[in-house]
């Protein structure tokens, strides 16, 4: 019944306020500010359509940015890592998703420099028009992602997209780019991956040995060989070992 009157007031209010500002007894409400309407190709396109686009770039553009930068290679070298160790979630995917991203950011620090002084500061400043500064602004990263691409790669795409080659590296299409350089950063990554199981899998190994040469064949061989290979890794400072191997494994033009 609360609900019923509750509703029946607000209409009548919004019934009575046109009354009341034409006889003076409010002040009238501000006009509703004007709504520009895109147009893409001649055609308007409605706000909605405006805001899921914005929201679908918003959503594709953290992704977009990871590939192009050292991010991929060295989760996967930190994921590999944690699977030689056996600790199953420890570290969580939360600190290495941060340690990534901070590792990341250290190598990619005087890329993003360059692409902002060359692209970025001067259209902010008015000095070079959009298309100008957006290919300015990717000329440091194509020259990151050229310096980690293997040829083999980049010919397998060149050859996808219907290419036979390109006369020089301003020639190759960003998406040619980006495809060959995130299998190059996919196999780098598994080779690093694969010298850092190598210890961890001798231990297993010789732990195995111990446990069946001593009758123990029911005793678990990982049980027994995580806190071996943890204490390997800690002696030999692993963290620090990984992180700058990682980050000096970026090849800089």
């Amino acid at each position: 019944m609360k609900a019923l009157i509750l509703l029946i007031g607000c209409a009548l209010l919004c019934c009575g306020l046109p009354a009341l500002a034409a006889a003076g007894a409010v002040p009238a409400l501000p006009p509703m500010p004007d709504v520009t309407i895109a147009n893409v190709g001649g055609q308007t396109i409605s706000v909605p359509l405006q805001i899921l686009a914005l929201m679908t770039v918003l959503t594709l553009l953290p992704g977009v940015l990871l590939a192009m930068t050292a991010f991929t290679r060295i989760i996967i070298v930190f994921a590999l890592l944690r699977q030689a160790l056996g600790t199953g979630q420890t570290p969580s995917n939360q600190i290495l998703l941060t340690l990534a991203l901070f590792v990341t950011a250290l190598v990619m620090m005087p890329v993003i420099d360059a692409a902002w002084a060359d692209g970025i500061r001067p259209y902010l400043d008015g000095q070079l028009e959009f298309g100008a500064a957006l290919t300015a602004t990717l000329a440091p990263i194509r020259e990151f992602m050229f310096a980690q691409v293997r040829e083999p790669d980049l010919m397998l795409f060149a050859g996808l997209s219907g290419s036979e080659g390109y006369a020089s590296p301003d020639e190759v299409p960003l998406t040619v780019l980006m495809a060959s350089f995130l299998t190059s950063e996919l196999k780098t990554a598994f080779q690093i991956g694969f010298f850092l199981f190598v210890p961890f899998v001798i231990i297993d190994l010789v732990i195995a040995s111990v446990l069946m040469s001593m009758g123990m064949m029911m005793l678990s061989p990982m049980l027994i060989s995580a806190p071996f290979k943890i204490l390997l890794f800690v002696l030999v400072d692993g963290w620090s070992l990984v992180v700058g191997t990682l980050a000096g494994s970026f090849v800089t033009t």
